[in-house]
């Protein structure tokens, strides 16, 4: 090897290990702090940026969307600017994100009981952001 050569692979030649795992992908989708949470308020209806905002306290405006831009980007939601910059942007789920209701709702149920498990108390918080009421569609 030449000592003047960068270390490391080439740029644009490191093989991804987890390019073909299915749980990477859908954690490449889907994971992460806020967007679970995110995808549980728009399973119950479209929503403006600013209502996401509300909902998904503490969450900041640049992270909100961040998340928004990737969830579009992988076809999960769709952006519906209602007029002419700066008018509002409605975020709803594409058909494709509907297909991830049932997932949320299952995790959303296994975090209701691990709650219970942690704080050793038999009901979740009825708070405005505590991700409560089942998605049924």
């Amino acid at each position: 090897m030449h000592k003047n050569a960068p270390a490391g692979n080439p740029p644009g030649t490191r093989v991804d290990p987890l390019a073909d795992c299915p749980l990477a992908a859908a954690f490449a989708a889907i994971g992460g702090k806020w967007k679970l949470t995110l995808l549980y308020w728009l399973a119950h209806g479209e929503l403006h940026f600013a209502g996401l905002q509300r909902r998904a306290a503490p969450i900041s405006h640049k992270v909100l969307a961040e998340q928004l831009r990737e969830m579009e980007a992988h076809g999960i939601l769709e952006r519906i600017p209602t007029g002419a910059v700066p008018a509002p942007v409605i975020y709803r789920l594409t058909p494709y994100g509907t297909t991830l209701l049932p997932i949320i709702e299952v995790v959303r149920v296994w975090g209701e009981g691990h709650l219970r498990r942690l704080r050793g108390s038999p009901a979740p918080s009825e708070s405005r952001l505590a991700c409560v009421e089942a998605i049924v569609r």
